[in-house]
């Protein structure tokens, strides 16, 4: 009766060490298969129908119908395209709105620190500050100056996000995509400057009456638009930018430090959680950016802060026809190096607050 199992010797012959086994290689990569197959681009926009050489054996009318489908894709579902005319609106209206609305709900803060820095001598302390102008002007004295604010930070936010997201596209053009991922960072640094040094032009104006109108008592002027008049016609145009190198001395470290601290922070708070982000809610998400932006605030109104006391002193004290450089250092010698710190505290509760908003 034959046996259902293989003979010993067979078995031996199979399992034994000196098995000849014949070894495969493994696959080798996909370029050695075909030479000319694309490589993956580094962002993640990148799609299958960008590669030349697939796109150039579709017909004019599939590239055309996948074109349109991607049109309409995006249309149904509320997305728009990167770098279009319609995503850099979109930029521009969301700082006009943030900054706008931001600066003008601390302006209390602002006007304590501005005062302060121009007189310290004017109040002992925050709190003391704010009873005096409260009872001596009414909540809408603590007020004071928020509509140059928010005209001024409303403008600044348009061309800064707006001008950012324009610039970083720009350099990373001209660095060609394996630089401008590999120098990223100061890719990133450079965008931002270049949209501060712009949109801090258009600032100045409303920055110069906001600062008139915070630190002369009662203020020099009822609305923006008359303090505007009242200066050009006492100064020229020139007036309303007398303090425009201290201020770009203020805005451009303090817009660098924001982009390049704020991602760099919450990546650190995220490394010593014991999840990833993506595990995380939008509660505790939310929670996390509100820190990140806290910290970040704070090193910006540290590296930004004595050309935020000099922005102050410039708009209040510098006389007509008087250089920029004879008033910085008549101002310097009048305040010493202590003076240049002089409301760091409130503007450090000031600029953490809205960099986290």
């Amino acid at each position: 009766m034959p046996s259902f199992f293989p003979a010993i010797d067979i078995l031996r012959d199979v399992f034994s060490s000196q098995a000849n086994y014949t070894q495969y290689p493994s696959n080798p990569p996909l370029e050695q298969h075909l030479p000319n197959a694309p490589k993956q681009r580094r962002f993640s926009a990148w799609s299958t129908v960008d590669n030349g050489d697939i796109k150039g054996a579709l017909s004019v009318e599939a590239q055309k119908e996948i074109s349109q489908a991607s049109v309409d894709a995006r249309a149904k579902t509320g997305q728009i395209e990167l770098y279009s005319p319609k995503y850099y609106a979109a930029c521009t209206f969301g700082g006009l709105i943030a900054c706008g609305v931001t600066h003008t709900a601390v302006t209390p803060l602002d006007l304590v620190k501005c005062r302060r820095q121009v007189d310290p001598k004017m109040y002992r302390g925050n709190i003391e500050a704010w009873g005096k102008i409260s009872r001596a002007e009414g909540l809408r004295g603590t007020f004071t100056g928020w509509a140059p604010t928010f005209f001024g930070y409303s403008a600044q936010g348009a061309f800064k996000y707006g001008g950012y997201e324009y610039f970083k596209k720009f350099y990373s053009d001209l660095a060609g995509e394996e630089a401008a991922y590999r120098y990223k960072t100061g890719l990133y640094l450079a965008a931002s400057a270049s949209a501060e040094l712009i949109a801090d032009v258009a600032l100045c104006p409303f920055e110069a009456v906001k600062v008139r109108m915070q630190t002369t008592i009662p203020p020099f002027a009822s609305s923006t638009f008359s303090g505007i008049s009242v200066i050009t016609g006492k100064e020229g145009t020139a007036g309303l930018y007398k303090g425009l190198y201290p201020l770009w001395g203020r805005q451009i470290p303090y817009t660098m430090m924001k982009f390049a601290s704020f991602e760099t922070i919450v990546e650190a708070i995220y490394g010593y959680m014991p999840k990833s982000k993506s595990d995380y809610g939008k509660g505790v998400q939310t929670g996390v950016s509100f820190a990140g932006g806290y910290l970040a605030g704070i090193l910006c109104a540290v590296v930004s802060h004595p050309a935020d006391v000099m922005v102050s002193k410039l708009n209040a004290n510098r006389q007509p026809g008087e250089a920029f450089g004879p008033a910085m250092g008549r101002i310097y010698k009048e305040i010493g190096f202590p003076g240049l710190w002089n409301g760091l505290v409130i503007r450090i509760f000031m600029i953490g607050t809205l960099t986290s908003l």
